[in-house]
């Protein structure tokens, strides 16, 4: 683990005790330890605070001259630091207070290093609106980052026509955590990605791809900086990486325990017109809610996923998680609780389903082999989580504890949350089937998939099908 700084000294050092509150002492400090000679940094700071009813969670984004490195082979950049992720201020008026051993508000302060262009005197900007961008996601999400993460943005990051359109995460290489009385913050280094790239992390883990970036110079180099003219993807660069990550994906499987998406399930195996009938898509009613604990155990397998266990284990539906006798942090609220504590099934209300039908969109179909082969294959679980209602679709292998499908009843469903366990011999078999969704070619819809001895169909839609409430 890096070395943890107090900063209290640093800070009556820099003469700033009396001026600025003590958690943004704190990462000022770190600041200044890096950057001695950028005392008053160009900053982009929000007009009208969070806490006072503006739009934007940073207070500031500093902004630095990185010289780089030349013994690493690092190049000169702009380095972006954000402030306001963690606790600044103690009194609760943005994060609550929970004392110095847990993390400091969220735990984490982003960071962006961006290449400086030949002739550049000033960084750009627009790295402080994406930062904003993310920032409001954390605080309306109240989901936290990890290094590893993955955020598909669908966009250049500058709003040009550049190929870097996503981004990973990752500890920011020279940035060390600190430790305020408010906890511990951690730095988060943005980088931005190509869509393949993207995909490859999705289907591999987002570390692996990290350090395939860190060893090709026009794709980061050893401190990760991101180049918006970049115009070739690693595997463009070098394709011998293509055969690193596919021998990664069998060798390891896929940290990405699941997605928000487009899609539907529907009970082929009671009439629509059954008042009874727990489908996702409910005509001339409105679709069953999830409960808030079903809803928490979904948050927690998203998470849960993303560690590498002996053995896969969806957290328990029900019970409390833990006393009244302490407030609830929005960080504990996304943890998962000892894998022991698992529900018996016959306590969870849970419908058996002799047939049912799954309908997604083109991008999240196209994962489906990754769900098979790099989740399930594994002895994993996989969660698509509709982005359009409560609706979600959990994919176990026989292999994963506190699951409410089994192999008896393989199509299960607790409200408008479906589970789908499949043995390893029918995802063989799904896999053969389901090839040409791991085309980069574009795909005519509608596809249509089917197992009638397995009682199963699929089908790929346009987006467009999912626009109307009775798709």
């Amino acid at each position: 683990m890096d070395e943890m700084r107090p900063t209290s000294g640093a800070a009556a050092h820099l003469g700033l005790a009396s001026l600025f509150p003590t958690g943004l002492q704190a990462v000022y400090a770190e600041c200044r330890r890096l950057y001695p000679d950028q005392v008053n940094p160009l900053q982009v700071t929000a007009i009208v605070k969070y806490w006072l009813g503006g739009p934007d969670p940073l207070d500031y984004i500093s902004m630095y001259r990185n010289v780089g490195c030349v013994a690493q082979d690092v190049q000169e950049h702009w380095h972006y630091i954000s402030m306001g992720l963690s606790d600044l201020y103690g009194d609760n008026r943005v994060h609550e207070f929970t004392g110095p051993d847990g993390p400091s508000g969220f735990g984490f302060e982003l960071t962006f290093r961006l290449k400086r262009e030949a002739g550049e005197t000033a960084p750009p900007t627009w790295p402080a609106e994406l930062m904003q961008g993310l920032a409001r996601y954390v605080f309306q999400s109240e989901n936290t980052f990890c290094s590893g993460d993955h955020i598909s943005w669908h966009s250049p990051l500058d709003n040009s026509e550049s190929r870097i359109q996503h981004m990973l995460l990752t500890e920011d290489p020279q940035m060390q955590p600190v430790l305020t009385p408010f906890g511990q913050v951690n730095f988060l280094q943005i980088v931005g990605v190509c869509t393949e790239e993207l995909q490859a992390a999705q289907q591999w883990n987002g570390q692996g791809i990290l350090d395939l970036l860190r060893g090709v110079h026009v794709a980061g180099g050893p401190w990760l900086v991101t180049d918006m003219r970049r115009g070739e993807t690693i595997f463009e660069i070098d394709p011998h990486l293509q055969e690193r990550v596919e021998k990664g994906i069998e060798a390891d499987g896929s940290n990405l325990s699941g997605v928000s998406a487009k899609c539907v399930w529907d009970d082929l195996s009671r009439p629509p017109e059954d008042e009874d009938d727990s489908r996702s898509i409910c005509i001339a009613s409105q679709p069953r809610r999830l409960s808030d604990k079903d809803t928490e155990q979904i948050r927690e397998a998203l998470r849960k996923g993303l560690e590498i266990n002996s053995k896969s284990v969806l957290p328990p539906i029900g019970g409390q998680r833990q006393s009244h006798d302490r407030p609830q942090s929005r960080k504990d609220s996304l943890e998962s609780e000892s894998s022991a504590a698992i529900v018996p099934h016959e306590l969870v209300r849970t419908r058996q389903l002799e047939s049912v039908h799954l309908k997604f969109n083109q991008e999240s179909g196209t994962l489906l082999p990754l769900c098979l082969r790099g989740r399930l294959l594994h002895g994993r679980h996989f969660t698509y989580k509709s982005i359009n209602g409560d609706t979600a679709i959990t994919f176990v292998s026989t292999g994963v504890e506190g699951a409410f499908a089994t192999e008896e009843h393989p199509y299960a469903a607790h409200g408008p949350w479906l589970q789908i366990l499949l043995t390893e011999e029918f995802v063989e078999q799904m896999l053969g089937e389901l090839q040409d969704l791991s085309s980069r070619e574009e795909t005519k819809l509608p596809k249509e998939y089917s197992w009638p001895e397995r009682k199963l169909k699929i089908s790929v839609l346009p987006d467009s099908a999912f626009d109307s409430p009775l798709q």
